[in-house]
């Protein structure tokens, strides 16, 4: 089975946030392939269902974003998923523009608090991970930037941007995660 998480913070109050991103990731990837997830296990909203033939489990951690790694870790442990193979995670990345993703199959934290804390209880950064572009913050105040909302321009981009989320997602899941950089390490100029 393999556990595709998408990170985020459970209150209503940060629903459409840019640090939200991966639950809406999570939200577009269940609509698609029609998987409901609803039901809660191991600090998380889960859901199980096919894609493309294969058996996955929707994740919307419950921990918020810098415990993120405590609901992967259960879940990892519990279901016996290699996670160098079996996981993807999801997450907002301020140093892509808004709309771009990219795919990658380990890496750092990037100042990710929440790939930094899944990081640490797995005890190992090889694990493939989709960031999806959220915008620059310049100057500005990070965190202000990270839990603040879209402009008009900016949703229209990010939900776009779900697309490109669904066809890395369904690469992996076939094993080709070399394609699915290939295809969508890409960035797209905004106008």
């Amino acid at each position: 089975m393999f556990l595709i998480v998408g990170l985020g913070n459970p209150e209503r109050k940060y629903e459409g946030t840019r640090h939200n991103v991966g639950f809406e990731a999570i939200d577009a990837i269940s609509q698609k392939f029609g998987i409901e997830v609803n039901h809660k296990e191991h600090k998380g909203i889960v859901g199980k269902g096919i894609i493309n033939g294969h058996k996955v489990m929707l994740v919307k951690p419950q921990t918020y974003m810098n415990l993120s790694g405590e609901c992967v870790f259960e879940l990892t442990e519990y279901y016996d998923v290699e996670p160098t193979e079996e996981l993807i995670v999801i997450s907002d990345d301020v140093s892509l523009s808004t709309g771009n993703i990219r795919v990658r199959k380990k890496g750092s934290a990037g100042g990710h608090n929440g790939l930094k804390n899944i990081i640490g209880l797995l005890d190992t950064n090889e694990f493939p991970r989709i960031r999806v572009g959220v915008g620059e913050c310049g100057k500005g105040d990070l965190i202000a930037h990270v839990l603040g909302r879209y402009d008009e321009e900016d949703r229209k981009r990010v939900d776009s941007s779900f697309d490109k989320v669904i066809g890395a997602l369904e690469l992996f899941l076939d094993g080709d995660l070399d394609a699915a950089m290939n295809k969508y390490n890409v960035k797209e100029k905004i106008e």
